[in-house]
């Protein structure tokens, strides 16, 4: 038997033709515990409600052991699902609450039989109470409420109240259980003892967890296999140990625990350049002198003396802080650009302290950038106006009005504003990104293309801002019509 369960086979979906999940395309193992991880609006409840049939895609399809289930509605799939807010029913009791889908269910009744046309019959027909019963118990032992058949579900705490919710997702038995951040509304130290319940039952069960949640903690305590998410799209799909240990790129690393992330230069095969200094790495097969993001986690910075011969760079001690099991110092490099970083280690300095910093070679995890240049289509529309991104932005160009045009600018050449009224368009904040010595923003203009920009000034994501560009910091050229080539 083929062990994929489900198979999402490019799906994208769309709202009044906004994409919401973008060509995705993922396979889950029978048995798995699979966790979709991203930040709010990347598209994991819209993902999951399609392999439930609450949504259908755009386009794609979906199928479930084989068969393709992408316009089935939900009741006809072997999947169950728990929500965020439990969606229990108030006037029934817990016994009731979990009782409900098997008074609704059918069962074969005898074996199938063919009838005088040939055609074979299998007769139906519903549980008997004492099925019921048997099942309800079943499953209330199952999530340690044996004796709270009766209850009132008002009466229950919040972690009470998502156990009946699972109980009755698994009293009927599914293939697949889906589970839509159903510990969201618990407080840190129930979610922590939960996380611990769902990961017995996901052993005891053994059936298909699909888990959603924005929690990274969560995601690599439960999980079998991560599915990282941004804005629609697949980022990483990997062991919690893959996904922390090597992240595929920046957004990665920085969503998924604490990281120190720069820009570098790929001199050549196994050396990095950071603010000047060059650094022993263990990645090849980059571009002669390409430039790089470079990714260390905290806990992979040591802490030695200056003159000890394992430094490889000095810095200035910001802060100390005791975090328990380790000090967490934020230190300020030198070189030509000093970098604020993050260390985690078991070694107390003082503010003021200059330090010297190790970190090994297999350390330093070097990944391609995701864009080296802001690139858009345009229009001259007027003299020395280029019309792009539903905005009318002042240039110095030769180019007639009405000259289709492609347009470059360096991210560090979008100028950000707090007041989007005095920029030349309105966008959002949609990604922020710590570079050790400035903010890489992503952010979405109203017709969804996305500026990368280099900023000192820190922005919140969903900050509204102005985007302005100095009219020599464009670079313009003309699109040739094919024809003409």
């Amino acid at each position: 038997m083929d062990d994929k369960i489900i198979e999402i086979k490019n799906v994208n979906k769309s709202y009044s033709d906004k994409p919401v999940v973008k060509n995705i395309s993922l396979s889950i193992r029978r048995g798995e515990f699979v966790t979709l991880l991203g930040p709010s609006g990347c598209g994991k409840t819209t993902t999951l409600r399609m392999i439930a049939g609450f949504e259908q895609p755009t386009s794609g399809t979906i199928l479930f052991n084989g068969e393709d289930i992408t316009t089935l509605p939900p009741h006809k799939r072997n999947i169950n699902t728990v929500f965020q807010k439990y969606a229990l029913f108030p006037h029934l009791n817990v016994f009731g609450n979990i009782a409900f889908g098997l008074k609704m269910k059918t069962v074969p009744d005898g074996e199938p039989k063919t009838d005088k046309r040939g055609n074979t019959i299998q007769k139906m027909r519903h549980l008997t109470k004492a099925e019921i019963t048997e099942k309800v118990n079943n499953a209330l032992k199952m999530v340690d409420l044996e004796d709270y058949g009766h209850r009132a579900v008002n009466s229950l705490s919040g972690g009470q109240q998502q156990r009946v919710a699972i109980a009755r997702a698994l009293v009927n038995e599914p293939q697949v259980l889906l589970l839509d951040e159903p510990l969201g509304a618990l407080d840190l130290k129930m979610r922590k003892d939960m996380q611990l319940e769902l990961m017995q039952m996901h052993r005891q069960l053994g059936i298909t967890f699909v888990y959603v949640t924005h929690d990274q903690e969560e995601a690599l305590t439960m999980s079998d296999t991560i599915v990282v998410m941004k804005d629609g799209e697949i980022q990483q799909i990997g062991t919690p140990t893959k996904v922390y240990d090597e992240p595929a790129n920046a957004f990665v690393a920085d969503f998924i625990g604490e990281s120190n992330i720069l820009s570098g230069t790929m001199v050549k095969d196994y050396c990095v350049d950071i603010s000047g200094h060059k650094f022993e790495c263990v990645d090849k097969g980059f571009k002669h002198n390409e430039p790089i993001d470079v990714i260390v986690r905290p806990e992979d910075i040591k802490i030695v003396a200056v003159n000890d011969k394992q430094c490889l760079i000095e810095a200035d001690v910001l802060s100390c802080v005791f975090k328990g099991d380790h000090y967490q110092v934020t230190a300020l490099t030198h070189g030509d650009e000093r970098n604020e970083i993050v260390i985690h280690d078991n070694v107390e300095v003082k503010v003021g302290d200059v330090v010297g910093l190790y970190i090994k070679p297999f350390d330093f995890h070097i990944m391609h950038k995701s864009r080296l240049i802001n690139e858009l289509d345009g229009e001259i529309w007027e003299e020395n106006v280029v019309y792009m991104c539903e905005g009318k932005f002042p240039c110095v160009t030769q180019l007639a009005e009405g000259t289709k045009v492609h347009v470059k600018v360096d991210f560090d050449d979008v100028e950000l504003v707090d007041d989007e009224e005095d920029g030349t368009i309105g966008a959002t904040i949609i990604s922020a990104i710590y570079k050790g010595s400035y903010w890489q923003y992503i952010v979405r203009t109203d017709d969804y293309y996305n500026f990368f920009v280099d900023n000192d000034y820190e922005w919140s994501i969903g900050d509204r801002v102005g985007i302005k560009i100095a009219p020599d910091k464009l670079c313009i050229e003309e699109v040739k019509d094919e024809k003409e080539v």
